[in-house]
């Protein structure tokens, strides 16, 4: 069969590695790719953007594409699945109407309020003075969000009412994250601990990935400005078994149910970024409506089963009979990032020094994201470069593994966090 994946991050380059496993995938287009996807066996890169819906469905069609995986959220909310469908061509992922619960921090709060989901207070206002007042009457630290997309970095968590004001009226104004931020969702901090929860869902039936634990603050110690993810782990080792369910039951299976009930089927990757309190009781924090990044990446490495194979009973809603085989081991991903990121612009086409495929081996995998090629060599091209992926017996281990892939790399003002995997090796594990 023949694939396509649509986007050219991370998460795209971990997905094209895995179909490039499947013994029933024989070629795999990556639209546009990066200067990884390009190097794998089976794959080759197209020049289409990911939001190029007209290109990507006349390519499609025109070379038979028996599966398409769509990674970048903006493809998605933009109706990507609704054309496919209305042309009959298989794609893994959810329709504009569903898809608005990521394209939405609004309508995501709505949804889980109308169906009992479990997530902090908080009030949506698109006037800076309603917003002003709800702050002042709100304890503090907040968090404050962009209703729209803004790549991952459109949440803010104000430690005062001074932050949460000037924040509020920097995102209202159109001064921080253009139109994304002309509503805003106001939110109440919730103290305790983050884990992603990734599933496959076809409708009715929810297989879930993995889980997770993506670091999301630039600097060692979850310190300084939200990024897309400066690296993740998986397995979790704060969701036990007991956890896991309560997940399922109180946010995966009533948000799967809800949009069952309201007409829209969900199909696709969905991802629940929940906060566990205290108690041991999960919070949504965002939907996300496609495989995470950087999570995708160590839990991808993890997987053992046929990712194509899935997709395509997801589309048969065939889901329930499926399972996922996982290497027991830990696996861990070590973003390398471009100085400047994610507050400032990125300097692009920096050869990287280091990479060659001698670095990798079973256990260990560099996934490219900002990457091109530039005179035959690889260039830097975007915030998030590289992460430096491997497995291990245990989380140390697999951060050890990692690190050393890491310091075989660099090119001028790259940067990482030193720590990825801290919370669990701290819980000695």
């Amino acid at each position: 069969m023949r694939v396509l994946v649509v986007g050219g991050g991370g998460r795209e380059h971990a997905l094209t590695w895995k179909l490039c496993q499947s013994a029933r995938v024989s070629q795999v287009f990556v639209a546009p790719g990066n200067a990884g996807t390009a190097a794998e066996p089976k794959a080759s890169n197209i020049e289409i953007g990911a939001e190029d819906i007209a290109k990507l469905l006349e390519f499609a069609k025109q070379e038979k594409i028996d599966l398409t995986l769509v990674g970048p959220e903006a493809a998605l909310v933009a109706g990507i699945v609704d054309q496919f469908d209305d042309q009959r061509l298989p794609i893994f992922g959810p329709v504009a109407a569903t898809a608005r619960l990521e394209g939405s921090k609004a309508f995501a709060k709505q949804f889980m309020q109308k169906h009992g989901i479990p997530t902090a207070g908080y009030g949506v206002f698109s006037d800076y003075t309603e917003a002003r007042d709800y702050i002042e009457s709100r304890p503090a630290p907040m968090v404050v969000k962009a209703d729209g997309l803004a790549a991952g970095k459109g949440v803010i968590i104000a430690q005062d009412h001074a932050q949460a004001i000037d924040t509020a009226q920097q995102m209202l104004s159109g001064e921080r994250f253009g139109d994304a931020g002309r509503s805003i969702v106001v939110e109440d901090f919730i103290e305790g601990e983050e884990a992603s929860f990734i599933c496959m869902v076809d409708g009715q039936n929810v297989l879930s990935m993995a889980t997770s634990q993506d670091h999301k603050k630039r600097d060692v110690g979850d310190a300084g400005p939200n990024t897309g993810g400066m690296g993740a782990y998986s397995p979790a080792p704060i969701v036990d078994e007991a956890l896991h369910q309560r997940i399922l039951e109180k946010i995966i299976y009533p948000t799967v149910h809800g949009f069952a009930e309201q007409g829209s089927p969900y199909i696709g990757f969905l991802y629940a970024g929940v906060m566990i309190d205290a108690q041991a009781d999960p919070h949504v924090l965002e939907f996300n409506c496609r495989f995470g990044d950087p999570e995708a990446q160590p839990i991808l490495m993890r997987m053992q089963s046929d990712l194509a194979e899935l997709c395509l009973a997801a589309l048969d809603r065939q889901l329930d009979q499926h399972t996922i085989q996982w290497d027991t081991r830990t696996a861990l991903g070590v973003v390398l990032a471009a100085g400047g990121y994610p507050l400032d612009a990125c300097e692009k086409g920096a050869p990287i020094q280091g990479l060659s495929r001698s670095l990798e081996t079973p256990t260990r995998k560099v996934f490219h994201a900002g990457t091109r090629e530039g005179n035959g060599e690889v260039v830097t091209n975007g915030g998030r470069v590289l992460c430096a992926t491997a497995l291990g017996d245990t989380v140390r281990e697999a951060q050890q593994h990692a690190y050393d892939l890491v310091k075989k790399i660099s090119w001028p003002q790259m940067f990482y966090r030193t720590d990825i995997g801290y919370r669990a090796i701290d819980d000695h594990r």
